[in-house]
């Protein structure tokens, strides 16, 4: 779709047009299914989250300014969904130990599981991540596709820098046991 037929159908849904509204929910529930599908166990409340995301994309349309991505844009509302539907689920689903150490060696754990990852289907490893925990599925999700930085999750989720990077070595190491178990032997 090109740029000025979905400003057109924006402009027409922040009118509270149904028929824009429609257009462009179907324009985009796809690709937002899947994002909010990183996030919950299943598809009927990943389904549940878009809808309540899409309800705040619709409120919110009056504020996006046309300057940025507006996908990019719908996709932050919906990672937000998200996250709170997990708040809403599990008061506090985030650990707070953060007792793991950062050394040289978990640096290169970390670098041997991403090239890891990488040698594996990209059904495999989705299947995997919604086997987390919801705390670490969500960090997990947030670093690694969202591209938050550990200051921006502490932020998002109301925990430490610490937390957020201690549940993301602890969701890579459950990863990497759940690949080794159910998909690839990862062992070299």
């Amino acid at each position: 779709m090109e740029h000025d037929q979905l400003k057109e159908i924006i402009q027409r849904c922040a009118k509270q047009d149904r028929a824009a509204q429609k257009e462009l929910f179907e324009l985009l529930y796809g690709k937002m299914l899947g994002v909010c599908m990183r996030y919950t166990k299943d598809r009927d409340r990943a389904q549940e989250v878009v809808q309540e995301g899409f309800i705040k994309v619709f409120d919110k349309l009056g504020e996006f300014d046309f300057e940025g991505s507006f996908e990019g844009w719908v996709r932050r509302i919906m990672v937000n969904a998200s996250i709170d539907a997990i708040r809403k689920r599990n008061r506090q689903p985030f650990t707070t130990d953060e007792e793991y150490v950062f050394n040289e060696a978990s640096s290169y754990q970390e670098h041997d599981f991403d090239d890891d990852l990488t040698k594996i289907k990209a059904s495999y490893a989705m299947e995997a991540i919604q086997e987390l925990s919801p705390a670490y599925q969500t960090v997990f999700n947030l670093y690694v596709i969202e591209n938050y930085s550990h200051k921006e999750i502490a932020q998002i989720l109301d925990i430490s820098e610490g937390t957020s990077k201690s549940n993301l070595a602890k969701a890579k190491q459950n990863l990497r046991e759940i690949l080794k178990k159910k998909f690839v032997k990862l062992d070299r």
